[in-house]
């Protein structure tokens, strides 16, 4: 209804006696048949907030989950206040990830990725409402367009497995598929990008994914073999392993630095 009016929800309480104009009733009607068949809110509205950042948002693109907030807290942890880091996002979809890191790490080089030019086409409109216009966006496979070392990549890639309850259920079934699933292996991104992220890092630079509950430990073996150190993995506000990292070669200076085991926590 807020939507429809455009408005705020406060001004739905403070106008209870309000009745629509025709135009808006019909509106209105049309998105609650469309609710009822299980379309996602976002998709009806064409946005969603992510980091406290409104963002555009299409069936072209998926829709930003709290739980992806975790992995933006632990590139913030991991760079430091005021760093001129060059940081990239891989399979940036609505650009939700570069976003928040641009809005909150002022200086650093932001690169975003992305197969999908609607996708892309999302993200730019994102960056410039939100006047983050600094963000490089780029078309292409994860890190195939991007020159030059990084310090930090992070990915929230496709990880559900082909075939997936899930994928038929609630909101997944509108959702564009090669942003959910990389087929029947759903690690199989998680272990590309973790092969190409060694040609794109610094030495002491970091990679880190967003990867479904139950593959925590074959990530943290992925990175393993990939040569990667300190690797860690952190749960969701649910309790579920969601966000896993690792330090490529030497160390460059972070906001926490000091040497870990490959662990899960909290």
């Amino acid at each position: 209804m807020a939507h429809v009016l455009e408005s705020a929800r406060s001004f739905l309480y403070a106008n209870p006696e309000l009745e629509l104009p025709q135009n808006r009733a019909e509106a209105f009607k049309k998105l609650i048949k469309q609710r009822a068949l299980g379309q996602p809110v976002a998709y009806l509205t064409g946005s969603s907030e992510f980091w406290s950042l409104p963002l555009k948002v299409s069936p072209a693109v998926l829709i930003p989950r709290p739980e992806t907030e975790l992995l933006v807290e632990t590139a913030l942890e991991k760079i430091p206040v005021g760093a001129d880091w060059r940081v990239a996002d891989l399979g940036t979809g609505s650009g939700a990830i570069a976003l928040a890191l641009a809005s909150e790490r002022k200086k650093c080089e932001i690169h975003a990725t992305d197969i999908s030019k609607a996708a892309l086409g999302i993200a730019r409109e994102n960056a410039s409402q939100l006047g983050l216009g600094r963000v490089q966006f780029h078309h292409g496979s994860w890190t195939e367009p991007l020159r030059g070392k990084f310090h930090l990549l992070v990915s929230n890639p496709p990880y559900v497995e082909a075939g997936d309850p899930h994928l038929a259920r609630g909101d997944l079934r509108f959702e564009p598929d090669e942003a959910l699933t990389p087929g029947a292996d759903g690690l199989s991104a998680i272990r590309e990008i973790s092969r190409l992220a060694q040609a794109m890092l610094v030495e002491g630079g970091w990679l880190m994914f967003e990867h479904g509950w139950d593959q925590g430990s074959a990530t943290r073996q992925i990175l393993q073999d990939n040569d990667f150190t300190n690797i860690e993995t952190l749960k969701d506000m649910q309790d579920h392993e969601r966000v896993t990292h690792g330090e490529f070669g030497g160390t460059i200076p972070s906001s926490n630095s000091r040497p870990r085991a490959p662990s899960s926590r909290r």
